[in-house]
């Protein structure tokens, strides 16, 4: 009777073990062409897109159908910029002295969910207290979190009293000195060996402040923090480890310096001059704009008390200027990459990034193909993100409507899969 009963278990295990899953999309957007198409199949298995063919196909006996008739289906949304160990409030310039590193990394933990039921698959994460976010990608890989894919910089690079020092306004007791170890560099030399303790620490790429920032305590926003020999040496050094380099830079003469060393993404580039647009496209520079970084502190610098007062000038002077940049760089052909500063702006609320590229004059679709294959191609992951492809991982999310009508939609993302498991579905986090 053995072999017999063996035999009909594993008949009845079958099907479960070739399952598929079906999605029948009323309208797609694949991430590549330029229009929607209409009643659409997307079979997943395994984790993977094995095919996308026209019309709602039958399921066979033991695969799922996902019916989406009335939604718009598309890849899995990336964020290029956002801070998951972090959120912005009245508290945050004291918390550090009160907080736990488990405590930001639970933190994290939850804020990454929150980003992954918005529909962000994928996102980079552009800096933290150095391994916070290099533990929470591990924890997400492994499946005990849920949250999004992260390329994760870990503490990013300054200088001395640069935007990310992280003594920077402190009392003199304690400034300490810190060096490459926690991100500073003074020096070529500094440069080389803050990008090896990053490599050492297990990031994906790296993250310099190439100019002052609107949140740091310090008196400037916007001036050079890098000499042309530093930069080249962090850049140089981070491509022999194979690391991208995202800057941060909202001044002209550290953006120009940055984008001449070499860096792979802008980040905010509020005072972008026609010059550095030349130079971008030239050397094929991502822009990341995070417009709704600079409407949140804009806002926040109108409230009293909110921000500190060495805070709130830089915050109302360049947070405003960052939507003419964007407009006069999308309408100069610069190559741009989704981003929000999610963390300045509350985690979850990434989508009304959205909204305002249209409302600076980018096109609804331009808008989405920003935040999934050009973040992708950004990455250097396009071989296997950003569109919806045969072959491709099956990271997709859906909104009812239609977005390319209505930018709007993307703030209400109904259904969320991540490699073939669904997270979201009829707006509801799937329980597990």
């Amino acid at each position: 009777m053995r072999p017999i009963v063996l035999a009909v278990s594993l008949l009845l295990a079958a099907p479960l073990a070739n399952a598929r899953t079906i999605v029948h999309a009323g309208r797609l957007i694949d991430g590549r062409h330029p229009t929607v198409r209409t009643q659409v199949s997307i079979i997943v298995d395994e984790g993977k897109i094995v095919d996308v063919v026209d019309g709602f196909v039958a399921a066979p006996p033991g695969d799922e159908v996902i019916p989406l008739a009335d939604h718009t289906v598309m890849p899995g949304l990336m964020d290029m910029h956002t801070h998951l160990a972090f959120q912005l409030s009245r508290e945050s310039y004291s918390e550090e002295f009160f907080l736990n590193p488990t405590d930001y990394a639970l933190r994290a933990a939850y804020f990454a969910r929150k980003t992954l039921l918005a529909g962000f698959t994928t996102v980079r994460d552009l800096g933290d207290d150095g391994m916070t976010t290099v533990s929470l990608r591990n924890a997400i890989r492994k499946g005990f979190v849920e949250g999004p894919r992260i390329f994760t910089t870990g503490k990013a690079i300054a200088t001395t009293g640069g935007h990310a020092d992280p003594t920077s306004g402190w009392c003199q007791a304690l400034h300490g000195d810190p060096g490459p170890l926690e991100g500073v560099i003074n020096g070529p030399d500094d440069a080389r060996k803050a990008v090896r303790q990053r490599y050492k620490d297990g990031v994906d790429l790296i993250k310099i402040t190439a100019t002052g920032g609107v949140l740091s305590l310090a008196a400037s926003g916007d001036n050079a923090q890098f000499t042309d020999d530093e930069l080249r040496a962090l850049v140089q050094t981070a491509k022999d480890y194979g690391f991208t380099v995202a800057a941060h830079a909202h001044g002209a003469e550290g953006m120009k310096r940055a984008v001449n060393a070499g860096v792979n993404s802008i980040e905010h580039g509020t005072y972008m001059t026609d010059e550095i647009m030349k130079l971008m496209k030239k050397n094929g520079t991502y822009y990341v704009p995070t417009i709704l970084a600079g409407v949140t502190v804009t806002e926040m610098a109108q409230q009293k008390d909110f921000l500190p007062e060495i805070v709130r000038p830089k915050a109302a002077r360049i947070g405003p200027q960052i939507e003419g940049t964007f407009t006069r760089a999308y309408q100069s052909g610069v190559k741009i990459a989704f981003g929000t500063d999610a963390g300045v702006s509350p985690h979850g609320d990434n989508a009304r990034e959205f909204e305002l590229m249209v409302e600076c004059g980018m096109p609804p679709m331009t808008a989405i193909r920003c935040a999934t294959i050009e973040a992708a191609r950004l990455l250097r992951v396009d071989d296997r993100l950003g569109s919806v492809e045969k072959g491709k991982i099956a990271d997709l999310v859906a909104v009812v409507g239609d977005p390319t009508e209505n930018i709007a939609l993307m703030r209400d993302v109904k259904f969320v899969m991540k490699e073939g498991v669904v997270y979201k579905r009829d707006g509801r986090p799937v329980a597990r």
